[in-house]
Protein backbone atom coordinates (compact mmCIF):
# COMPACT_ATOMS: atom_id res chain seq x y z
CA UNK A 1 0.00 0.00 0.00
CA UNK A 2 1.25 3.50 -0.83
CA UNK A 3 2.03 5.76 2.14
CA UNK A 4 1.89 9.50 1.49
CA UNK A 5 3.78 11.89 3.77
CA UNK A 6 2.47 15.45 3.96
CA UNK A 7 3.80 18.54 5.73
CA UNK A 8 1.02 20.83 6.99
CA UNK A 9 2.14 24.41 7.68
CA UNK A 10 0.09 26.95 9.58
CA UNK A 11 -0.41 29.87 7.19
CA UNK A 12 0.64 32.51 9.74
CA UNK A 13 3.85 30.78 10.88
CA UNK A 14 5.75 28.45 8.57
CA UNK A 15 7.85 27.31 11.55
CA UNK A 16 4.70 25.67 12.95
CA UNK A 17 3.99 22.48 11.06
CA UNK A 18 3.06 18.83 11.37
CA UNK A 19 4.17 15.87 9.25
CA UNK A 20 1.43 13.31 8.76
CA UNK A 21 1.61 9.98 6.97
CA UNK A 22 -1.58 8.60 5.46
CA UNK A 23 -2.39 5.56 3.33
CA UNK A 24 -3.28 6.42 -0.23
CA UNK A 25 -6.65 4.66 0.01
CA UNK A 26 -7.71 6.63 3.10
CA UNK A 27 -10.09 9.52 2.48
CA UNK A 28 -9.71 13.25 2.81
CA UNK A 29 -12.09 12.99 5.78
CA UNK A 30 -9.50 10.77 7.51
CA UNK A 31 -6.86 13.35 6.61
CA UNK A 32 -9.02 16.21 7.95
CA UNK A 33 -9.46 14.40 11.29
CA UNK A 34 -5.71 13.75 11.51
CA UNK A 35 -4.92 17.42 10.90
CA UNK A 36 -7.41 18.49 13.59
CA UNK A 37 -5.85 16.08 16.08
CA UNK A 38 -2.29 17.11 15.15
CA UNK A 39 -3.04 20.81 15.71
CA UNK A 40 -5.15 20.14 18.82
CA UNK A 41 -8.41 21.39 17.32
CA UNK A 42 -11.66 19.89 18.60
CA UNK A 43 -12.95 18.83 15.17
CA UNK A 44 -16.43 20.28 15.83
CA UNK A 45 -16.39 22.55 12.77
CA UNK A 46 -16.53 21.86 9.06
CA UNK A 47 -13.45 22.00 6.88
CA UNK A 48 -12.48 22.14 3.24
CA UNK A 49 -9.45 20.96 1.35
CA UNK A 50 -8.64 22.67 -1.92
CA UNK A 51 -6.41 21.45 -4.70
CA UNK A 52 -3.61 23.94 -5.23
CA UNK A 53 -0.59 24.76 -7.36
CA UNK A 54 2.88 26.14 -6.58
CA UNK A 55 1.43 29.65 -6.13
CA UNK A 56 -1.05 28.44 -3.49
CA UNK A 57 -4.17 29.31 -5.47
CA UNK A 58 -7.47 27.72 -4.49
CA UNK A 59 -8.61 24.98 -6.86
CA UNK A 60 -11.32 22.36 -6.65
CA UNK A 61 -12.93 22.13 -3.18
CA UNK A 62 -13.52 19.02 -1.08
CA UNK A 63 -15.80 19.61 1.91
CA UNK A 64 -16.43 17.67 5.12
CA UNK A 65 -20.12 18.61 4.87
CA UNK A 66 -20.73 17.14 1.41
CA UNK A 67 -21.63 13.47 1.65
CA UNK A 68 -22.01 12.51 -2.02
CA UNK A 69 -20.05 13.56 -5.10
CA UNK A 70 -22.35 15.09 -7.72
CA UNK A 71 -21.45 16.24 -11.19
CA UNK A 72 -20.94 20.04 -11.40
CA UNK A 73 -21.33 20.43 -7.61
CA UNK A 74 -19.51 23.44 -6.06
CA UNK A 75 -17.73 21.11 -3.62
CA UNK A 76 -16.96 17.41 -3.64
CA UNK A 77 -17.07 15.00 -0.71
CA UNK A 78 -14.14 14.36 1.63
CA UNK A 79 -15.93 11.17 2.69
CA UNK A 80 -15.90 9.64 -0.80
CA UNK A 81 -12.52 10.85 -2.10
CA UNK A 82 -9.31 8.88 -1.40
CA UNK A 83 -6.22 11.03 -0.95
CA UNK A 84 -4.27 9.19 -3.65
CA UNK A 85 -6.92 10.10 -6.27
CA UNK A 86 -5.67 13.71 -6.22
CA UNK A 87 -1.94 13.10 -5.95
CA UNK A 88 -0.49 13.48 -9.42
CA UNK A 89 2.71 15.46 -8.75
CA UNK A 90 5.73 14.62 -6.58
CA UNK A 91 5.23 17.90 -4.67
CA UNK A 92 1.40 18.00 -4.77
CA UNK A 93 -0.09 20.91 -2.79
CA UNK A 94 -3.42 21.47 -1.07
CA UNK A 95 -4.89 24.23 1.09
CA UNK A 96 -6.75 23.11 4.20
CA UNK A 97 -9.27 25.53 5.77
CA UNK A 98 -10.82 24.61 9.12
CA UNK A 99 -13.86 26.39 10.59
CA UNK A 100 -15.42 28.64 7.93
CA UNK A 101 -15.95 31.45 10.47
CA UNK A 102 -12.39 31.59 11.90
CA UNK A 103 -10.79 30.39 8.64
CA UNK A 104 -7.81 28.57 10.11
CA UNK A 105 -5.72 28.08 6.97
CA UNK A 106 -2.93 25.56 6.46
CA UNK A 107 -0.69 24.87 3.49
CA UNK A 108 -0.36 21.13 2.76
CA UNK A 109 2.52 19.77 0.72
CA UNK A 110 3.41 16.23 -0.27
CA UNK A 111 6.98 15.63 0.94
CA UNK A 112 7.36 11.88 0.49
CA UNK A 113 5.90 8.68 -0.93
CA UNK A 114 6.68 5.20 0.32
CA UNK A 115 5.57 1.77 -0.81
CA UNK A 116 6.10 0.21 2.60
CA UNK A 117 3.93 0.77 5.62
CA UNK A 118 5.49 0.51 9.07
CA UNK A 119 4.12 -2.44 11.02
CA UNK A 120 2.13 -1.61 14.16
CA UNK A 121 1.66 2.00 12.98
CA UNK A 122 -1.95 3.16 12.76
CA UNK A 123 -2.55 5.46 9.80
CA UNK A 124 -2.99 8.39 9.50
CA UNK A 125 0.09 8.79 11.66
CA UNK A 126 1.55 12.00 13.14
CA UNK A 127 5.25 11.70 12.37
CA UNK A 128 6.58 15.09 13.48
CA UNK A 129 5.46 18.22 15.35
CA UNK A 130 7.24 21.58 15.15
CA UNK A 131 6.10 24.77 16.87
CA UNK A 132 3.18 25.39 19.18
CA UNK A 133 -0.20 24.86 17.55
CA UNK A 134 -2.42 27.93 17.36
CA UNK A 135 -5.06 28.21 20.08
CA UNK A 136 -8.44 27.36 18.60
CA UNK A 137 -10.23 29.20 21.41
CA UNK A 138 -8.54 32.00 23.39
CA UNK A 139 -5.00 31.90 24.74
CA UNK A 140 -2.93 28.75 24.73
CA UNK A 141 0.12 27.73 26.66
CA UNK A 142 -0.32 28.96 30.25
CA UNK A 143 -2.70 27.14 32.53
CA UNK A 144 -4.46 29.58 34.94
CA UNK A 145 -4.17 26.98 37.73
CA UNK A 146 -0.37 26.99 37.31
CA UNK A 147 -0.30 30.79 37.64
CA UNK A 148 -2.19 30.49 40.94
CA UNK A 149 0.31 27.90 42.19
CA UNK A 150 3.20 30.26 41.42
CA UNK A 151 1.41 33.20 43.11
CA UNK A 152 0.78 31.09 46.21
CA UNK A 153 4.28 29.63 46.30
CA UNK A 154 5.96 33.02 46.13
CA UNK A 155 3.16 34.89 47.95
CA UNK A 156 2.56 37.18 44.99
CA UNK A 157 -0.55 39.32 44.88
CA UNK A 158 -2.27 40.72 41.83
CA UNK A 159 -0.53 44.11 42.32
CA UNK A 160 2.87 42.45 42.38
CA UNK A 161 2.16 40.51 39.20
CA UNK A 162 0.96 43.63 37.38
CA UNK A 163 4.08 45.65 38.20
CA UNK A 164 6.46 42.76 37.84
CA UNK A 165 8.18 43.51 41.15
CA UNK A 166 7.63 42.21 44.64
CA UNK A 167 7.85 44.02 47.98
CA UNK A 168 10.75 42.00 49.34
CA UNK A 169 13.30 44.13 51.16
CA UNK A 170 11.18 47.30 51.35
CA UNK A 171 10.98 47.14 55.16
CA UNK A 172 14.75 46.58 55.46
CA UNK A 173 15.49 49.57 53.26
CA UNK A 174 13.35 51.91 55.46
CA UNK A 175 15.16 50.71 58.59
CA UNK A 176 18.55 51.35 56.96
CA UNK A 177 17.50 54.86 55.90
CA UNK A 178 16.42 55.69 59.49
CA UNK A 179 19.77 54.53 60.86
CA UNK A 180 21.68 56.60 58.28
CA UNK A 181 19.80 59.79 59.23
CA UNK A 182 21.20 59.91 62.69
CA UNK A 183 18.91 57.53 64.51
CA UNK A 184 16.56 60.07 66.11
CA UNK A 185 14.91 57.45 68.27
CA UNK A 186 18.22 56.27 69.76
CA UNK A 187 19.23 59.70 71.14
CA UNK A 188 15.80 60.84 72.22
CA UNK A 189 15.13 63.15 69.29
CA UNK A 190 18.01 65.66 69.75
CA UNK A 191 18.15 68.35 67.13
Amino acid sequence: MTILRFRIYWEEDDQTYRDIEIMGNQTFLDFHKAICTAFEFDGKHSASIYESNDKWTYGRQFSSEVLVNKKDAPALSMVKTPVSALVSLPDQKFIYVYDPIKKWTFMVELIGVSKEEVSRRVYPFLLRKEGMAPAQYGVKGVNPDKIMEVEEKYDLGADDMAEGFGNEGDGEQEATEDADMGGDDQYGGLE
